[in-house]
């Protein structure tokens, strides 16, 4: 089949959907199709709105050339390319990432919303712009014929907030690569590398650290965006791994860190919870007490031997040839 993939970030740009994007198209490749992808280039400069209607022009060429058409996010891409794909009488899905509204919402007002509170707290407050996305955003869900989630947790939210058909709905879950590394530490670093958002709770994280290293100079958090690959050089050598979002829903860093076998602290507002939780420690994003305790008892010999324990202990495995087969297997229902 021809196969086109729309997505807002591509290698070299670097982030998580980028990666999933590459990966997927190599994966679909092995199988033996012929696949395309768009992703955002002059678009990043050009106001959103003026975006959309820029993009579903380029991938008009795409699209009548597709088979299957896949979308990896709700609103950047996936509005253009659901409405291209109505136009077009093309079968379209949606891979849903993370929730652009909920996202840009704790973004503008600086507040700190927990995801899976943000819908029945918030929705009342949206302004006018907030209310549009989520308008557009609905339509674009209604108008695709099968959403595709890497979570129960967050498929759960969308069906009730969005109005969704269950049957419209699947359940694809995230990369999970086997072990690649198991290397001692070179230094005491936490990784905690992602943007820079209020919703990713930096603030705490480095509060709770500035205290952690006046006790212990050897500590450090290290924050940085990285290439992909210099990323997991850096990780396999790191001391721990750390994510105190106030919502991720199957977050890469994580993933990335249980296959090199880093020890890992995680937010508990994350969608692969059930998946991982025999696999590190977990804990309230809002609560710096804990926060600190956690990492404060990794720090010690018991803490840390445990914590390797539980993440070498963990081996299940979904590869990209099965994404890519689960994906292929979704649309042959449609």
């Amino acid at each position: 089949m021809k196969i086109l993939i729309t997505t807002g970030i591509y290698p070299p740009k670097i982030g998580g959907p980028a990666q999933y994007a590459k990966n997927l198209k190599e994966a679909f490749e092995k199988l033996g199709h012929s696949v395309s992808v768009k992703t955002f280039t002059i678009e990043n400069k050009i106001p959103t709105g003026i975006r959309h209607i820029f993009f579903f022009l380029k991938i008009i060429p795409s699209i009548l050339r597709a088979d299957m058409v896949f979308a990896l996010d709700t609103y950047g891409v996936g509005f253009p390319t659901a409405l291209a794909s109505r136009l077009f009488f093309k079968k379209n899905i949606i891979r849903t990432g993370g929730d652009f509204l909920w996202e840009q919402y704790c973004e503008r007002h600086n507040k700190k919303v927990l995801f899976r509170n943000f819908y029945n707290t918030e929705k009342r407050k949206l302004t006018f712009k907030e209310k549009i996305i989520f308008i557009v955003t609905k339509w674009t869900l209604k108008n695709t014929r099968r959403i595709i989630f890497s979570t129960k947790w967050q498929k759960d939210i969308f069906v009730k907030e969005y109005g969704l058909k269950e049957e419209n709905t699947c359940i694809v879950e995230n990369y999970y690569g086997p072990k690649e590394s198991d290397e001692n530490f070179r230094s005491k670093i936490f990784i905690a590398s992602a943007r820079n958002l209020t919703w990713k709770n930096f603030d705490v994280l480095e509060k709770v650290f500035k205290k952690i290293e006046k006790e212990n100079s050897e500590v450090s958090l290290f924050t940085q965006n990285l290439p992909y690959q210099e990323f997991i050089d850096k990780m396999k050598g790191a001391y721990a791994v750390i994510l105190v979002s106030l919502g991720d829903i199957s977050p890469n860093m994580i993933l990335d860190a249980i296959k090199l076998n880093r020890p890992f602290i995680c937010t508990k507002e994350v969608g692969i919870y059930e998946r991982i939780r025999e696999a590190g420690t977990f804990v309230d994003p809002l609560n710096e007490k804990e926060i600190e305790e956690a990492i404060s008892y990794l720090l010690t010999e018991d803490g840390y031997k445990k914590a390797k324990e539980k993440v070498k202990n963990f081996n299940f495995v979904h590869t990209w040839d099965q994404i890519a087969e689960e994906f292929i297997e979704v649309y042959k229902k449609i």
